[in-house]
């Protein structure tokens, strides 16, 4: 190691200037070491570019790269090319003629320095060069502008030369202020973390020319006070002004800049943990030494006062991993220490298990991580399975990621953690940290049905040249299953002598994890072995596909907006069938049916359902990929219940596919359930409650659409529909019909014909049989259906025409009339229902409401309830005004009435009476009443009446 003389200048003895001269010597021996090794790893036309940038910055001449106009800021401070340089530049532009700068005023450029990996042992092939141009405060906004052009063309020029270059403006006294417009270096976080910027361009960057660092000069413990310190030089001219620039001094870092530094490297470690790892761990290991921070600069700084200028050592890189090692190997810290160990040595790039290509020397960068391994212990197989990382496969990469996942997450409780102590925690460093909390927990947080993401920058290629997917029983329960995958490609007898790469109790969540981590691509070949299922290749194939088309790789970056919010879906694959053959038995017996009825969900002439499964596949909007099944007897019904509820109320809608690819009448399955899934997410997305009808076989589902909270419930035959339809509503809900629903029923015609503020009364007369069939729907659109005898049209509809105008009467007169807000009557309607006749289908006709002759002999029958005891409720009858009460007659009291009416008729006629009046008031106090609670009473009162007027 090169050792000199250790130089400690005291400010208060005085300062030789030779000593000073000594310093900046140092400094300017590692720069032109670290220059050095810069150009060796630049091919030839990236060595011109380093080369000249200075000179053309320094001069301005119309026919060399970079030039704006004459009077664009050009002069580099005390630069002089020398004669190597001005031979290349000649090579460019024979007319160039170089002139000294002299009596030309001061250099309005102040200093260039090359920040970034050039000159360190992890320089790359594809390593870009960022330039710090620092340049006076004085200079205009038009002299900006033009210099900021003059650099744009330089980095154009440097793109022709094979250079990545980006050149940014620096002004010294706002920098040291903290003011800077714009990021800083290509891989910058913002202006929130000035001093450990400065931090890393204090101890890597490499000067070109012009003016040197003051700081250099300043011994570290005289850094907190380095304003002083600095004063002295140039007041006592121990300096001259024009010869340094200040970019400030590392004396304290501000604990809200380890936040930003760590939130930012967490941010980029979920897509390339290798890169982050180190400088978190290395922001950890500042955040733990707060307040009294040693930065690696002052560390640096220390080495050159002490004479250590071993350019190994004070490589950035390896002072760097110096520091994490002595943290870690302090706390004991084996598996971390390693983790930082994998991280550099993949970093540099070189393997060390390879030799170098014949004929060539081994590179400074690979005689150094050969000492740094031998160091550590590494053995011929750790550098082996190393080096051929672009070779890792599923076994190895999910083995790394648990480390680097680990390492992640303990970095992210670290700084939250610090966040609350340090008492640093601005609303904008919370907002921020849940933000990151968010980001990290969609990337690796396992979850039910989420599909883990294997592969965050640790291999290049997962996939698989051959693989085998097998169905086998499941060790959990009889008659139970798995799917499993194995590398390569193997027989029946011999797939179970292997370990699956990953097993999963469902085909797609397996082949969902197959396509995330790209395991299967498009040269993948399959070997298949589906046990009980009836999986086809064809059907494997498409499914696949299916994936890769729906999910698109690479996935873009979340955008913070949505990590803000609550995910939601925003793409949707539903696979029906998978696996599974809806007509097995017809299969088997080699059967192709015919039939007219052709409906998936009611198919043939015994109405089977062919949609048996559902995989539906979501990608959300934090990218997550989740994966959830469906089966059984409602599976169709429950997985567009728990699609829908996924959904965010008044939110975008995802977009949606349906496919499958089983054996029998695969196509028009996916086309039956993508337009009921079409038209439900339709009618949801009017955002209003509403209920929508499916028939399924002989079955009924009624999806209450409820914002956010959808239902449904299965009515296993029509009266039990009935009876759904029937039950009171708190407001009017429309029903929806899916077109398959109710075929042939008169209800198909009726239920969508639901209006609100209306009462609509449907009648079917079926002569033959004596009968009529009154079907109601009331204003909030619940349903109401009874079978009457009929004798004529006007006897079949006046009783509940009086019935509902009285209905209407005593709910008017409970209205004030003096009510703003008060709501229109309520509106009567009727209409026909006509049977279907030659060419005519069923259809309905509207009907005027019957008119009632005051000499028409309808009794009037008014019936009041009142509440009794427990359940009970108590019921007076008045017969033209006549009272019958329970308090008179108590059990006898329809049968007493029932005397009552017949004696009035002419022959003792026993044809149905019917309540015409009814009040429930006191039954229904505060409750919002609707019609449909009083025709239900009115049902259960005429049938004990007409029961006993049958019997008296």
């Amino acid at each position: 190691m090169t050792r000199t003389q250790e130089i400690r200048p005291d400010i208060d003895d005085g300062i030789d200037r030779k000593v000073l001269a000594q310093l900046r010597a140092r400094f300017l021996q590692i720069n032109q070491g670290r220059l050095q090794r810069a150009m060796e790893a630049l091919s030839t036309r990236q060595q011109l570019v380093l080369k000249l940038l200075p000179l053309l910055l320094h001069v301005n001449h119309p026919l060399l790269p970079g030039y704006v106009s004459a009077s664009t800021p050009a002069g580099l401070s005390g630069f002089e090319p020398d004669d190597a340089s001005l031979a290349e530049v000649q090579r460019l532009t024979r007319s160039f003629v170089y002139k000294p700068r002299r009596g030309q005023g001061a250099a309005p450029l102040h200093g260039l320095f090359l920040m970034g990996s050039l000159g360190t042992v992890a320089q790359a092939e594809q390593s870009d060069m960022d330039l710090w141009l620092c340049h006076s405060p004085n200079l205009t906004a038009q002299e900006l502008q033009d210099l900021r052009k003059k650099c744009d063309q330089l980095e154009s020029w440097a793109a022709t030369q094979g250079a990545e270059v980006h050149v940014f403006l620096v002004d010294p006294q706002r920098f040291t202020q903290g003011a800077r417009e714009a990021q800083l270096t290509s891989d910058d976080c913002g202006t929130t973390q000035h001093y450990l910027l400065l931090d890393e361009f204090y101890r890597t960057a490499i000067w070109l020319g012009g003016r040197t660092p003051l700081w250099w000069l300043v011994p570290v413990y005289e850094e907190t006070r380095y304003h002083d310190y600095c004063r002295t030089l140039l007041s006592k001219r121990f300096v001259r002004a024009e010869d340094v620039l200040d970019l400030g001094n590392l004396a304290h870092i501000p604990p809200e800049e380890f936040i930003g530094a760590g939130m930012w490297q967490l941010y980029k470690g979920i897509e390339s943990p290798y890169k982050s790892v180190l400088k978190l761990l290395l922001t950890e290991v500042y955040a733990s030494e707060h307040p009294k921070v040693e930065c690696l600069a002052l560390r640096f700084k220390r080495a050159v006062f002490e004479g250590r200028l071993d350019l190994d050592e004070l490589d950035p890189y390896i002072v760097v991993y110096r520091r994490l090692e002595e943290y870690l190997s302090a706390r004991g810290d084996q598996e971390r220490l390693e983790l930082i160990r994998r991280c550099l040595y993949l970093k540099v790039n070189k393997k060390v298990s390879r030799p170098p290509t014949r004929g060539r020397a081994k590179s400074w960068q690979r005689l150094l991580l050969e000492r740094l391994t031998a160091e550590w212990g590494w053995h011929s197989r750790q550098l082996n399975v190393l080096d051929s990382r672009s070779q890792w496969k599923v076994r190895q990469v999910a083995a790394e990621r648990r480390v680097l996942v680990n390492e992640l997450t303990y970095s992210y409780r670290f700084l939250s953690q610090f966040a609350r102590s340090a008492e640093t925690g601005s609303s904008l460093n919370n907002r921020d940290l849940n933000v990151l909390g968010r980001r990290l927990y969609a990337a690796f947080e396992r979850k039910a049905g989420k599909v883990e993401y294997i592969n965050p920058g640790i291999a290049p290629d997962l996939a698989e040249d051959t693989l085998t997917l097998v169905q086998h029983p499941s060790p959990e329960a009889p008659n139970e299953y798995q799917w499993a995958l194995f590398n390569g490609s193997l027989g029946a007898q011999e797939w179970s002598d292997f370990a699956p790469l990953k097993r999963s109790r469902e085909l797609i969540e397996l082949l969902a994890w197959c396509h995330r981590n790209g395991v299967i691509d498009s040269s993948t070949r399959l070997s298949l072995h589906p046990g009980s299922s009836d999986l086809t290749d064809f059907e494997l194939s498409n499914l696949i596909t299916s994936l890769q088309q729906s999910f698109p790789l690479p996935q873009p970056s979340v955008e913070e907006t949505a990590l803000l919010r609550a995910s939601i879906p925003s793409q949707v694959l539903l696979l029906v069938n998978v696996g599974v053959d809806p007509l097995r038995q017809h299969s088997q017996m080699n059967v192709h049916m015919t039939t007219g009825r052709t409906d998936a969900l009611g198919y043939s002439g015994v109405r089977e359902n062919l949609v048996l499964t559902l995989d539906q596949v979501v990608l959300n909007s934090w990218n997550e990929l989740q994966v959830s099944r469906h089966d059984g007897t409602d599976a169709l019904l429950d997985c567009l219940r728990d699609l829908l509820n996924s959904l965010p109320i008044g939110g975008p809608q995802p977009q949606v596919q349906v496919r499958c690819y089983c054996r029998n009448r695969a196509q028009p399955i996916a086309e039956r359930v993508d337009e009921l899934l079409r038209d439900l997410l339709n009618t949801y997305a009017e955002g209003r409650q509403s209920r929508y009808l499916v028939q399924v076989r002989q079955h009924y589902h009624v999806l209450q659409l409820t914002p956010g909270q959808v239902s449904h419930a299965a009515l296993g035959d029509l009266p039990a529909l009935l009876e759904h339809l029937g039950a009171e509503q708190e407001l009017y809900s429309p029903l929806h019909l899916d077109r398959h629903a109710l075929d042939g029923d008169d209800l198909a015609l009726i239920l969508p014909m639901g209006r609100p503020q209306c009462i609509q009364v449907f009648y079917r007369l079926h002569e033959t049989s004596g009968e009529a069939e009154l079907t109601l729907l009331d204003e909030r659109n619940a349903l109401w259906r009874r079978r009457l005898p009929f004798r004529d049209e006007q006897s079949l509809l006046t009783p509940i025409h009086r019935f509902l105008q009285s209905l209407l009467y005593r709910r008017n007169a409970m209205l004030p009339l003096d009510g703003a807000d008060n709501q229109p009557p309520l509106e009567i309607l009727y209409y026909q229902l006509l049977p279907a006749a030659p060419l005519r289908a069923q259809r309905l006709e509207r009907r005027p409401a019957p008119e009632a002759q005051v000499s028409h002999p309808f009794y009037d029958v008014q019936a009041i309830v009142e509440p009794g005891d427990g359940r009970q409720r108590h019921v007076t009858l008045y017969c033209n005004h006549r009272e019958f009460s329970e308090l008179e007659y108590g059990r006898e009291l329809y049968r007493a009435v029932a005397q009552h009416i017949l004696a009035q008729r002419a022959g003792g006629e026993r044809y149905p009476c019917y309540i015409t009046d009814l009040d429930l008031s006191a039954v229904l106090a505060g409750q919002q009443a609707q019609t449909v609670h009083y025709l239900h009473s009115k049902s259960g009162l005429e049938d004990a009446l007409n029961t006993a007027l049958q019997q008296v």
